[in-house]
């Protein structure tokens, strides 16, 4: 921590994953209390060719999605932190947290989506996902398109086998690319391409700090390594930043 807190970074970029958001009651995914670590089976849900060939699986997943309280979380001592900063946070998460939390929205980079909106599968035209939990606690098993109502929503989430927008990466990895640091927090760095922003950083010289309860694949190239729980580690590491003159907003 003092290490970081000697350096003056004038450009700051942050890779934050599913870790930074358990402690607003949202699980993580890979850990080692997982949800698909637990049930593997439940990660083969949020396959595309999965979910588009079996009603039954889409269904489980949008029960999931109504009982999972994400609507009513909160933002963290870390998502806090880091809205101190003037960094440009690219997530892996869909929970919106950063921007509740204060970061302005046009330096949030949404790798994965938001799951505040659904969208419709065949116009792909986006709708409230209130409503359209609204529907699946009425007992309903796919949510009904509310302009044509013969057709169905979807998350407007990436599910795996499908392409992340590439515009949103790329603006991520160019602010990657220019940053003087990437702090990653909370990720297992184990789904591409969110993991090889850590290889762009590499490739241009940019310091890389990783903030994770376990070990990821990058650990051995990384400058600082920090274990620990995110909501104590972060917010020490953005004091020292700052104490450092990383600038704040």
């Amino acid at each position: 921590m003092q290490e970081i807190g000697r350096r003056a970074v004038s450009r700051l970029a942050v890779l934050t994953g599913a870790g930074i958001s358990t402690a607003s009651g949202l699980p993580d995914f890979r850990g080692p209390h997982g949800v698909w670590t637990y049930d593997p089976a439940r990660e083969q849900d949020t396959h595309r060719k999965r979910y588009a060939a079996d009603p039954s699986v889409r269904a489980r997943l949008w029960r999931d999605l109504a009982a999972s309280g994400m609507a009513d979380a909160r933002p963290g001592a870390a998502h806090r932190a880091l809205a101190r900063l003037r960094a440009s946070i690219a997530t892996q998460n869909v929970d919106g947290l950063h921007q509740a939390a204060g970061s302005p929205v046009d330096q949030v980079h949404e790798l994965h989506g938001n799951l505040s909106m659904a969208r419709r599968t065949q116009c792909r035209r986006p709708a409230p996902m209130v409503d359209a939990l609204r529907a699946v606690r009425a007992g309903v098993g796919e949510p009904p398109c509310p302009a044509c109502r013969t057709g169905r929503l979807r998350p407007d989430a990436v599910l795996f086998g499908e392409h992340p927008n590439r515009d949103v990466h790329g603006r991520a990895a160019n602010a990657v690319r220019a940053a003087g640091l990437l702090l990653v927090i909370g990720t297992s760095l184990r789904v591409r391409p969110a993991a090889d922003l850590c290889t762009a950083a590499i490739e241009c010289g940019v310091g890389l700090v990783i903030v994770n309860a376990e070990p990821t694949p990058y650990d051995d190239v990384a400058s600082v390594v920090l274990r620990g729980d995110v909501e104590v580690v972060v917010p020490q590491l953005v004091t020292a930043l700052v104490a450092g003159g990383t600038p704040t907003r």
